[in-house]
C-alpha cells in the first residue's frame, strides 16, 4: 500500500480506493473561502518550491555520474518522501530530469522541475502556454508512481492520450514502471489492462464513463472498507467486472477546461432502450412549436440558454392540441415536449452546437470545437433536433448512472491540475475542488506584441477586416492563426478568403482527424490557419525557417469567448518559449458575447456611433460582458452539482453508498 493510500484513508464504500465524497452547505463553502492566511501559506509554498529547485540544480553534478542502476535505485528509495514533500524531493527531481535526458533527449527545465513540485504537492499549476506541460505530467507520474502509487494523467483528446504515452514510454521504462493508454472504442479487457498498469494517460470523459461503469457493476450495496483493505493487500484484486482500480492520483491537464467549462453537463451513462416508433409525435411538437409565438407564448433568454412557456403559451398549446391523444392530453406532457422542441428550434444551431453527417446529428464541444462521438441529448433533444434536420431517429436511452466532474475528481485521494488559464477561476477552483492556484514563471520572458483590439460594426465588416490583416502579415512573411468560435463562423472566414484568392487550412469539427498535423504546420512561412477554439489542441506550433526573423506566428481573435481564458488560450498559440509573435482581436458589435451580455454597455457604445468603437471602450465592454457570461456559466455549474445530488439516491452509483 502506497504512502499516499496510508496518508489519506478518508475513504469511501466503494469497490476500490477513492476519497468518501464531502458534503457540505453554503456555510461550509463560506467559512473555507473566507478562511484565513491563504496568501502566506501560498507565499510559503512558493519559497519552498524555489529552496527545493535550486537543491535540484545542485545535485546534477552527483545524479549525472551516476549509472542507470544506480539512478533507478536511487529513484525508488527517495520516491516516498518525495511524495510526501520531504527532504528526498530534490534528490527525486534531478533523478528524474537526468533520466529524461538520457532516454527522450530531453532536458527539463527549472519551470518544468518547478511546476512537477507544485502538482505533486496536490495543488493547481498555472503554466503558461507551450511551457512543456506533457514532459512536466511524466516527471510527476514518475515520482508518484514510484511510491507505488496508481497515477492517471488525464488529457482531453484521445489522439493525446495515445501520443503522450507512448512518447513518454522510454521515461518510465527507464525506472521500470509501466504504462497504457484509454482511447474511444477500446473493449472492457484492454482498458483494464491499460488501467492495470503504473501510470494510464486516459481523456476525462472516457475516465468518467469507465467509473461509473464500475459503479453499476458493484451496485448500490458498495464494498466495505475491510474488503477495500483485503483487495490491496492481495494485490489490487478487483474482481472480473470492474475496470479501474481505484481513485489515487489525478493529473489533469488543461484543467480548467475539464474541472470548470466542460462541468455545466453531468456525465450520464446510459443503454439504449426501445426503437423510436413514434416519428410524427416527433414532428407534430416541431409543427407545433412554430406555430407558437416568442415573447406572448414563450420567453427565451439566449445568453442563460433558457426557454419558457407563458401563461398565454400554455393556453395555446392547449388549443392546438384539443382533440389529440397520448402525451398531448396531460398539461405536464406536452408542455414539457414542446418547450423541448422549441429549444431544438431555438436555442440549438446547425454548425454550432452540432453538424450533420451519416445521416447523424454530431454534438460539437462548444469549447475546444471537437465532435463529441457518441454523446446524445437527454430528455428527447437530441430526437427532435434529428427530426428537425431530416436525420433517422436514434434510440432512447435509459440513464444508468450519472456524475458531474465536480463530484467525481474530488473522489481523488491526492487531485492536481495544470492549466496555462486558472487565475480567472482559481477562487472556484479552490472552493470546488479544495486546489490552490500556484504561477509557475516562464522559462524565458514573453516577446509577445498585443496589438490594439479592431472593432466593426457588423460580421460582413469583420471578415473583410480579418482577410486584409491575414494578407498583411502574410506579405510580412509571418505564419497566420486565425481562431474563429464556431463551425460556422470557420467557414464564413473561409469563403471570404477563397473570394480573395488567398490559400489557407481549415481546421473545425469536420477536419478534426487531421488536427495534429494542421496545428504543427501552422508556423510554417506563407501558412494562413483558420481553426476554432484552440483550448487544450496540445500539439506545438514550431515557427518553419526564417519566420523568428519576420516576428513569428500572428495570431487573430475573431470573436471573444465567454471566458477571456479562452482568448488568452488563443493568443497563447504563438510566442512561445521566447519565440516572437503578435495577436490582434477583430471583432464586431453584433458578435454573440456583446449581443447577449453587453446591455446597457452595448447599448452606449452604439449610441456613441464611431467614436464608440475606440480600443477602450471596446476593452470595457468585452470586460462587462464576459463578466457576465461567467456569472451565468457559475451559477449553472452550482444549480448542475445541485442537481446531480438530488438525483443521487434515485440511481445505482449513489454517493450515499460511503
Amino acid at each position: 500500500m502506497s504512502d499516499l493510500i496510508r496518508h489519506d484513508m478518508d475513504l469511501a464504500r466503494s469497490a476500490y480506493l477513492e476519497r468518501a465524497e464531502r458534503r457540505e452547505g453554503d456555510v461550509d463553502r463560506w467559512v473555507r473561502s473566507a478562511s484565513g492566511g491563504l496568501w502566506q501559506r501560498l507565499r510559503s509554498f512558493r519559497r519552498r518550491l524555489a529552496a527545493w529547485v535550486a537543491a535540484a540544480r545542485a545535485e546534477e553534478t552527483r545524479v549525472s555520474a551516476m549509472r542507470d542502476d544506480e539512478l533507478r535505485l536511487a529513484l525508488f528509495a527517495a520516491a516516498r518522501g518525495a511524495l510526501r514533500l520531504g527532504p528526498e524531493l530534490p534528490l527525486a527531481l534531478a533523478l528524474v530530469r537526468e533520466a529524461a535526458d538520457r532516454r527522450l533527449g530531453l532536458r527539463p527545465f527549472d519551470s518544468q522541475l518547478t511546476c512537477a513540485a507544485v502538482l505533486l504537492a496536490g495543488r493547481m499549476a498555472e503554466m503558461q502556454t507551450g511551457e512543456g506541460k506533457s514532459l512536466t505530467a511524466a516527471i510527476t507520474a514518475c515520482l508518484a508512481a514510484s511510491s507505488g502509487t496508481a497515477v492517471h494523467v488525464v488529457t482531453v483528446n484521445d489522439y493525446l492520450a495515445e501520443r503522450d504515452a507512448e512518447k513518454m514510454a522510454p521515461l518510465f521504462a527507464f525506472f521500470g514502471l509501466t504504462v497504457g493508454f484509454i482511447i474511444t472504442g477500446m473493449s472492457p479487457d484492454e482498458r483494464r489492462r491499460a488501467y492495470s498498469r503504473s501510470i494510464t494517460y486516459c481523456t476525462n470523459k472516457e475516465l468518467v464513463f469507465d467509473y461509473l461503469k464500475d459503479r453499476v457493476a458493484v451496485g448500490p450495496g458498495g464494498a466495505s472498507k475491510a474488503q477495500i483493505a483485503a483487495r490491496v493487500l492481495l494485490g489490487g484484486a478487483r474482481g472480473p467486472d470492474l475496470l479501474l482500480r481505484g481513485l489515487h492520483f489525478a493529473i489533469v491537464d488543461e484543467a480548467d477546461s475539464v474541472l470548470i467549462d466542460e462541468a455545466r453537463t453531468p456525465l450520464i451513462l446510459s443503454e439504449k432502450g426501445r426503437p423510436i416508433e413514434e416519428a410524427h409525435l416527433f414532428q407534430r411538437a416541431l409543427d407545433i412549436a412554430r406555430r407558437l409565438q416568442a415573447g406572448s407564448d414563450y420567453e427565451i433568454a439566449p445568453a442563460h440558454r433558457e426557454l419558457h412557456l407563458t401563461p398565454a403559451g400554455r393556453t395555446t398549446l392547449a388549443d392546438l392540441s384539443r382533440g389529440l391523444d397520448g402525451i398531448w392530453h396531460t398539461a405536464e406532457g406536452r408542455e414539457q415536449f414542446v418547450s423541448q422542441a422549441l429549444r431544438a428550434l431555438h436555442l440549438f444551431h446547425r454548425d454550432q452546437h452540432y453538424l450533420v453527417a451519416d445521416d447523424k446529428v454530431h454534438i460539437i464541444d462548444e469549447f475546444t470545437g471537437r465532435i463529441l462521438p457518441g454523446r446524445t441529448w437527454e430528455q428527447g433533444l437530441h430526437q427532435l433536433i434529428e427530426q428537425k434536420e431530416g436525420c433517422s431517429l436514434s434510440e432512447y436511452n435509459r440513464t444508468l448512472a450519472r456524475i458531474t466532474y465536480q463530484r467525481f475528481f474530488r473522489r481523488y485521494l491526492r487531485l492536481s491540475g495544470m492549466t496555462g488559464t486558472a487565475r480567472e477561476v482559481a477562487a472556484e477552483i479552490r472552493l470546488v475542488y479544495e486546489l490552490h492556484t500556484v504561477t509557475v514563471p516562464p522559462n524565458k520572458p514573453s516577446r509577445r506584441t498585443l496589438l490594439p483590439t479592431r472593432c466593426l460594426l457588423d460580421q460582413a465588416q469583420k471578415w473583410r477586416a480579418v482577410a486584409q490583416e491575414a494578407a498583411r502579415a502574410l506579405a510580412a512573411g509571418q505564419p497566420v492563426l486565425v481562431g474563429t468560435r464556431s463551425l460556422e463562423a470557420s467557414e464564413c472566414l473561409s469563403a471570404v478568403l477563397s473570394e480573395s484568392a488567398m490559400p489557407h487550412r481549415v481546421l473545425n469539427a469536420r477536419q478534426d482527424k487531421e488536427e495534429a498535423e494542421l496545428v504543427a504546420q501552422a508556423g510554417l512561412s506563407g501558412m494562413l490557419t483558420v481553426a476554432t477554439n484552440m483550448a487544450g489542441r496540445g500539439t506545438d506550433i514550431h515557427l518553419g525557417p526564417g519566420v523568428v526573423e519576420c516576428g513569428g506566428l500572428h495570431v487573430i481573435l475573431t470573436e471573444f469567448h465567454d471566458s477571456a481564458r479562452i482568448d488568452r488560450q488563443l493568443i497563447g498559440r504563438g510566442a512561445r518559449q521566447g519565440d516572437p509573435g503578435s495577436a490582434i482581436a477583430i471583432v464586431a458589435l453584433d458578435d454573440a458575447l456583446f449581443t447577449e451580455h453587453g446591455g446597457l454597455r452595448l447599448t452606449l457604445i452604439r449610441r456613441l456611433g464611431a467614436a464608440g468603437l475606440r480600443p477602450a471602450l471596446i476593452h470595457w465592454l468585452t470586460r462587462g460582458a464576459q463578466a457576465g457570461a461567467s456569472r451565468i456559466h457559475a451559477r449553472t455549474r452550482r444549480q448542475t452539482l445541485a442537481q446531480d445530488r438530488s438525483l443521487d439516491s434515485t440511481l445505482a452509483f449513489a454517493g450515499n453508498q460511503i
